[in-house]
């Protein structure tokens, strides 16, 4: 990539992006445009990888599942970094497990993991796509459920640096933690989280909410294109209104809410 009108030096030790990876991008295409209203455009990492957009907006990424880069379709967080090695080795030394990278991808290099408790995340080296959470048309909001709020919110502070930057405030609330870059908040991160369940909603994941006009339209514009709903229905705690969680034909779980008008 090169720095353009649309493509920025992001803000570093934040989520820069999130990006699905699917068995099938074709079916992943119509499910996402039919529920979400997006449309979608090739990108610079090759021909099995779409930019989702919204009136030309870049909104998320939804790329072909490689069996060596991802083990499932998991909707993830990628946080910007000056060095992904250096990234890469903060993560293992904290108990985390290196899925995949450092590898270019494009004119960066990219890399994916798994937290200690085992919610996966990705981290981006080089320019992105102009984008924040909460801002725009991009994800409303991105939540890490996790076993414990206070070691999480020690080991990413620990991996993105989060202590050194005066831009990023980590704030302690009486149930989760909230991290704010500049004015604007990121992140939420929340306990509760069961790394045993066998249902992958109720386990240690990040959960990427998109706002939508009418939440219940588009719920059922997602069961008619062949998703689910989870058995026991969960939405982040403290996002404000009315929410569902779904999961998309491949099981990519995601969370619908009343856009907030600004």
């Amino acid at each position: 990539m090169s720095e353009s009108a649309d493509h920025v030096v992001p803000a570093l030790g934040v989520p820069c992006w999130v990006n699905l990876m699917v068995s099938d991008l074709r079916t992943a295409q119509a499910f996402y445009t039919a529920v979400l209203g997006w449309e979608f455009r090739a990108s610079s990492l090759g021909d099995h990888f779409l930019v989702a957009s919204i009136d030309g907006s870049p909104v998320a990424g939804i790329g072909e599942r490689h069996p060596r880069f991802t083990p499932a379709p998991v909707w993830t967080p990628y946080f910007a970094v000056r060095d992904a090695d250096l990234a890469a080795a903060r993560i293992q030394e904290r108990g985390a497990t290196l899925g995949a990278g450092p590898v270019a991808l494009g004119e960066g290099r990219a890399g994916l993991a798994t937290d200690p408790d085992g919610a996966v995340f990705g981290f981006w080296e080089g320019y992105a796509l102009a984008w924040s959470p909460g801002e725009g048309l991009a994800p409303a909001r991105l939540d890490l459920q996790t076993r414990d709020v206070f070691d999480a919110s020690v080991f990413y502070g620990e991996v993105f640096e989060w202590a050194t930057d005066p831009d990023i405030q980590v704030i302690y609330r009486h149930d989760h933690v909230e991290v704010d870059q500049g004015h604007q908040t990121v992140l939420f991160l929340h306990g509760g989280g069961v790394q045993a369940s066998a249902q992958a909603h109720l386990r240690p994941r990040w959960q990427i909410t998109f706002a939508v006009d009418d939440v219940e339209r588009a719920v059922a514009a997602a069961l008619d294109a062949g998703g689910s709903k989870p058995r026991t229905p969960t939405a982040p705690r403290s996002l404000p209104g009315f929410s569902r969680t779904l999961q998309d034909p491949d099981g990519g779980v995601f969370t619908l809410a009343h856009r907030v008008e600004e």
